[in-house]
């Protein structure tokens, strides 16, 4: 049932993904094999609906993965800023850090996620936060050579 589950989530197939709930509430915030939980799958292949689904239906909205990252850590990541603004708005820590000590806004920056910078600043973040090798934010930016990012950043500091 599990591997259905999961399945079902990935596809985007909003109607079955319910139907199982319904039927297995416990699975909610079950982990897969890669130690990802329902929410942070839907996040990670950007079904925004799927992902309100399990977050009405009692999933933790920052749950980890096996690498420490939450679904908002994920979104940040691969730019979904839809799935981000909804996360936050529905109270994901801003300022959660995985196993390597990055941070939302750190991702953020990495992968030149303007739009949901912006978001995360808007919401308070910490800009202060560093990483395990000492990089803040507005380092990776700069790292990135990401000029808008970088201005950003550097006003918030």
């Amino acid at each position: 049932m599990n591997d259905k589950f999961f399945n079902e989530i990935r596809l985007g197939n909003l109607e079955e993904v319910n139907k199982i709930l319904n039927d297995s509430p416990e699975l909610v915030n079950t982990i897969d094999q890669r130690g990802s939980t329902p929410l942070i799958l839907a996040t990670y292949y950007d079904q925004t609906e799927i992902a309100e689904l399990l977050l009405n239906k009692g999933a933790k909205i920052d749950a980890i993965d096996a690498s420490g990252n939450t679904a908002l850590m994920g979104v940040c990541f691969k730019g979904f800023s839809g799935i981000a603004k909804m996360l936050i708005e529905k109270g994901a820590n801003v300022n959660e850090r995985n196993s390597m000590g990055a941070t939302c806004l750190i991702y953020a920056a990495t992968f030149n996620r303007v739009e949901i910078a912006k978001l995360l600043l808007d919401k308070g973040v910490d800009t202060t936060a560093k990483d395990t090798r000492g990089n803040t934010a507005l380092d990776h930016a700069k790292m990135q050579g990401v000029p808008e990012l970088i201005e950003l950043l550097n006003t918030e500091g």
